[in-house]
This record gives structure tokens, C-alpha cells and sequence, in this order.
């Protein structure tokens, strides 16, 4: 996982990220990779970092980052 070690949220910012990744998660088919979980999770916490507090558009935003990732 990328360094967020300068990241700081809230318990009420946590919260919203952890609705936003565990909707994201359950969006994808399975079975889910833990490589796409942490995708998503470091995607969720790049937006939250950014500023961004609503769930659904962390969560669209998370699955798009994933969607537009390179094939490995």
C-alpha cells in the first residue's frame, strides 16, 4: 500500500471511507482479490485525502481508479 503515513481522518471521515470501500467491494463479482481490495482502499483514501466526504462518490470513484488501472 502506498505511504498515507501523513493522512489524519476523523472517526466520523473513517467511518465514511469504510461504507464507501466495503460498497465498492461488494460491487465487484467474485471472488474479490485482496489486490483490488487494497485498490480500492488506497483509492478511497486518496479521495478522503483530497477532501472528498460522500460515500457514493468515494466508492464511484474508487471503482473507476480500478476500472482505469493497467491490466497486470
Amino acid at each position: 500500500m502506498k505511504d498515507f503515513s501523513d493522512a489524519a481522518f476523523s472517526p466520523e471521515v473513517i467511518a465514511l471511507m469504510t461504507q464507501a470501500l466495503d460498497a465498492a467491494v461488494s460491487a465487484l463479482p467474485e471472488p474479490v482479490s485482496s489486490t483490488h481490495v487494497n485498490l480500492l482502499a488506497q483509492a478511497v483514501l486518496r479521495a478522503a485525502k483530497a477532501g472528498e466526504r460522500d460515500v457514493a462518490a468515494l466508492q464511484r470513484l474508487a471503482l473507476l481508479e480500478l476500472q482505469l488501472m493497467p491490466r497486470m
